[in-house]
């Protein structure tokens, strides 16, 4: 059953002929940004990974992956839900130096997402990747590359609008940073997703930093695998959306975990037999580099910055009734 609402009085700000070529340009725009930002080339990146690597992204370790086998080679692959392991290899494999990074288009299949304006089973993403110090893994590193990306996030809203002076859209460049244990604590009474609403409405751009881990009431404030981001390190960039009157999660990111946190996280998530997968041994002997990366969700920026009240406006995937009906009543036009 969807979950779909579409405000009253909703109107899109652009035709659908328009919307796409609005999407061309953030994209190709944005991708020039972030790579300058960040130093990072683009490369190709798989659709779909052996099953039996403990490369795939687990998210939040209950989501089922798309499998499929291989009949030539005998094998089982999974759709990947991101690449942030795959890349990490990646960087090691291809030779990439300290200071240099690489960036994707990044599409998967998340079979378990619960449908609504912001979700869908269709995930396209700029995934990034790049070689840091261990100098480098401290929460300033962290906090001055979100910045850089929320300014790549503004310098391309300032492009979009130039072309489409229709759109009324605005953005916060100044970023309110916050642990999640900070916010549990501003917010004791609220659940985390509440949390996240009242801290984004009143600063608008919001970066909420250690998500994993349990907080001091016991709970999470969201699930993180394991064994990609260091869970002392990481975090999720929050843009406010006066469209839906809500906070959007545009990018979960982080530094990545090391020998050490590796092992300490999956001893709390009671996944040591990890140790034995190809990805996972070569973190813990320190053959793989010290890396930062995360996911930018293309729809998500693309709805934000053309004032799109559902995720359907801009991208092509497959709905429930409900929210098919539900938009056909409101006058949306799902992809």
């Amino acid at each position: 059953m969807g979950k779909t609402f579409i405000p009253e009085g909703y109107t899109s700000r652009l035709s659908i002929y328009d919307t796409q070529k609005a999407i061309e340009l953030i994209k190709s725009n944005f991708a020039q940004k972030l790579s300058e930002a960040l130093n990072l080339c683009r490369i190709s990146a798989p659709l779909f990974v052996g099953s039996d690597t403990g490369i795939n992204d687990d998210l939040n370790g209950t989501e089922r992956p798309v499998k499929f086998d291989i009949k030539s080679s005998n094998t089982e692959a999974v759709v990947v839900h991101s690449l942030a392991k795959w890349k990490r290899l990646a960087l090691w494999k291809y030779g990439f130096k300290i200071g240099e990074g690489m960036y994707t288009d990044m599409n998967a299949i998340r079979r378990d997402e619960d449908l609504d304006n912001l979700h869908s089973v269709y995930t396209d993403q700029w995934d990034w990747e790049k070689v840091i110090t261990k100098e480098d893994r401290t929460t300033k590193y962290l906090e001055n590359t979100v910045s850089a990306i929320v300014g790549a996030i503004c310098d391309t809203l300032d492009i979009v609008k130039a072309h489409y002076p229709q759109l009324t859209v605005t953005l916060e460049r100044n970023v309110c940073f916050i642990t999640s244990q900070e916010l549990e604590d501003k917010y004791p009474t609220l659940d985390a997703k509440q949390r996240e609403y009242e801290i984004t409405k009143e600063y608008k751009t919001v970066f909420i930093s250690q998500i994993g881990d349990k907080l001091k009431s016991g709970e999470r404030h969201d699930g993180r695998s394991p064994d990609y981001d260091d869970w002392t390190l990481n975090g999720d960039i929050l843009f406010w959306d006066d469209v839906l009157d809500c906070q959007i999660e545009i990018s979960s990111m982080g530094i990545r975990v090391d020998s050490e946190s590796l092992v300490s996280q999956l001893k709390k998530a009671n996944a040591t037999d990890r140790l034995g997968f190809y990805f996972h041994s070569l973190l813990a002997d320190g053959t793989l580099p010290l890396t930062m990366g995360g996911g930018i969700g293309q729809s998500r920026l693309c709805m934000l910055l053309l004032e799109k009240a559902h995720i359907g406006e801009v991208q092509s995937s497959v709905w429930d009734e409900v929210t098919i009906e539900e938009c056909k009543k409101k006058g949306v036009n799902l992809l």
